[in-house]
């Protein structure tokens, strides 16, 4: 669901060439941990969420051995590209501007919808100040807007923080992000109108990959088939649409 503003594109170390080779190798899911429901940090301190429910079935599918690693969201891109995992899983949106870097799957979301956050029913989401984790669809749509101001945090935890403390006049986002926030304080409200934003999630990989690539994007499509796919959804992002 999020668009990377693209660093300068580095060398690659490809798992791409070792599976070709035919070499047994751990594939590394890189993943934000910060972003629930997709993904997140449990108590126990591992990567858990739809995203690693659905990493770790992608991956018995394929017949890969995996493993999960966290990387902020800002340095998510580049850390693919110069080798430090193989695969990203993060909420990640594919757009044409990610394609010119690095390579998607199949999307195993379709387009979700993004949602304004607010303290006030009637915040002013034309011209007011508006906020947003940087590098993400949601921060680019704000800046395409007339009138709004654009305010970018590191981190969605950030965002509405800033609601709260009246700095932003809302927050958009992911409304699979928003929409528990605002059941669960009084305060907060989802208001306006969704916006679909993004062409659905998939995994990214190094454009060298394509022998992963294909072997996530099969391992997609078989739980598409027998509906494994919309039953994740269903516990996880139960408001998303299924396919």
């Amino acid at each position: 669901m999020k668009t990377i503003i693209l660093a300068a594109t580095m060398l690659a170390f490809g798992t791409g060439a070792a599976l070709a080779d035919g070499h047994d190798k751990t594939v590394r899911l890189g993943t934000e941990g910060a972003y629930a429901p997709y993904n997140f940090i449990n108590d126990d301190g591992e990567v858990d969420g739809f995203e690693r429910a659905l990493g770790d079935e992608l991956c018995e599918r394929a017949e890969l051995t995996c493993e999960w690693v966290t990387n902020d969201w800002d340095s998510i891109i580049p850390n693919l590209v110069s080798g430090n995992y193989d695969v990203i899983m993060a909420g990640m949106s594919i757009t044409d501007e990610r394609k010119e870097v690095i390579d998607f799957s199949e999307n195993y979301t379709q387009p979700d919808p993004s949602a304004f956050l607010a303290a006030s029913d009637d915040a002013d989401l034309e011209t007011g100040v508006i906020a947003a984790q940087s590098s993400t669809i949601q921060a680019s749509h704000i800046a395409e807007m007339d009138g709004a101001t654009l305010l970018e945090f590191a981190t969605p935890e950030e965002t509405v923080a800033a609601v709260r403390n009246g700095e932003a006049d809302a927050v958009l986002a992911d409304k699979a992000y928003l929409l528990p926030l605002a059941e669960a304080e009084s305060e907060l409200s989802i208001v306006g109108d969704d916006i679909l934003i993004g062409g659905g999630i998939g995994a990214g990989v190094r454009q060298s990959d394509t022998e992963l690539r294909d072997k996530l994007t099969a391992a997609i499509q078989s739980m598409k088939e027998d509906g494994s796919l919309n039953a994740l959804i269903k516990e996880w992002l139960p408001d998303s649409a299924t396919f």
